[in-house]
């Protein structure tokens, strides 16, 4: 059997009821795991890791390091990984780890629950089993594995608070489809070799340097957002902003509300504007409408289809790899782990 690195990282699978609050418990986690799921054994070898215990609204990229730099340690040892994590956050995580782990040719898969394993109705069982099998298979991704779904990692966001299906990929397939079979969509996969550039590779077993940058900010627009208000942005700790615009990229050009001030201020501090949609299905193109049009003379990027959050990690990668500004704009514009469509 394929031996397994199950990871616990937190999140409403570790937790339990106790007087009437749900909260982190690592020693009911473990006991539980066993007893309740002895078809594990089954399945694979399976050696549990604690490697940290969170809420996964807590989760930072140090926690994404940490995972990176155990997985990378480990890889020779383990034929796949299955990470525990809440739900609030797993997209994000799932988007970084795709980048930070290139060129691993096994499975890292990621699931959590609605519901604490711990009580009645729970979908931790159903998912971490699904889970367990998927990580045996060759499939070379990072990918979340959620209500008897496989998904691509970096192109999966979160839609449902309660919802069991908590998880969609508005722009990409399903890896696979779990029913009384598995059906893989074997066409979709990535590649085992390393479709990135040599220059992101992080291939390193300790952790000497930042796998992420922090200096990114998020803004998301909203009908009267003044550009006053704008201008107000750390412009200063500030290397790459993620716009939230509308549609296909469009955005406010009128009266007090433009955004193009704003745009021509990020411009001259040699800022990175990026622009994804709120809208989660299909693409943005900046060609579409004037406003698309005049951010792309100002050297605004387009995100194209990816989810916010696979847009946000990968930024904050390839800004921890000086580069300098037309690499980054090149690489970004790349799929490097199957992020974007072609």
């Amino acid at each position: 059997m394929k031996k397994i690195n199950l990871i616990q990282t937190g999140g409403t699978i570790a937790m339990s009821r106790s007087e009437g609050k749900t909260i982190l418990d690592s020693d009911r986690w473990t006991q539980t795991l066993y007893k309740e799921i002895p078809e594990l054994k089954t399945i694979a070898h399976i050696h549990p890791d604690q490697l940290f215990l969170e809420d996964s609204s807590d989760i930072t990229p140090a926690h994404w390091e940490a995972l990176t730099y155990h997985i990378r340690k480990q890889q020779d040892h383990f034929d796949g990984f299955v990470i525990l994590h809440g739900t609030d956050t797993m997209a994000y995580t799932a988007s970084a780890l795709s980048y930070s782990l290139l060129g691993l040719d096994k499975p890292v898969i990621l699931t959590g629950s609605q519901v604490p394993m711990s009580m009645l109705r729970s979908d931790a069982k159903r998912n971490l089993v699904n889970a367990v099998e998927v990580s045996t298979l060759p499939i070379p991704e990072v990918a979340i594995c959620f209500h008897d779904t496989v998904f691509r990692g970096n192109r999966t966001s979160k839609m449902s608070i309660s919802d069991f299906n908590a998880f969609e990929s508005p722009n990409f397939p399903p890896l696979i489809k779990i029913g009384l079979h598995m059906e893989i969509n074997e066409d979709l996969l990535l590649k085992s070799h390393n479709p990135a550039p040599n220059s992101l590779s992080t291939d390193t077993r300790d952790p000497k340097y930042s796998l992420f940058s922090d200096r990114v900010f998020v803004l998301k627009l909203f009908p009267g957002l003044s550009s006053d208000l704008l201008m107000s942005v750390p412009f200063h700790k500030t290397e790459v902003i993620v716009l939230e615009a509308f549609g296909s990229g469009n955005f406010p050009t009128k009266s007090q509300t433009s955004i193009l001030p704003f745009l021509e201020e990020a411009s001259k501090r040699n800022i990175l504007v990026i622009i994804t949609s709120q809208a989660p299905f299909d693409s943005v193109d900046l060609s579409n409408y004037e406003s698309g049009q005049l951010a792309h003379k100002l050297g605004v990027i387009s995100a194209r289809d990816m989810t916010i959050e696979a847009a946000v990690t990968k930024s904050m990668f390839l800004l921890a790899r000086p580069k300098g500004k037309d690499k980054f704009r090149e690489y970004f514009s790349t799929s490097i782990a199957g992020e974007i469509s072609n």
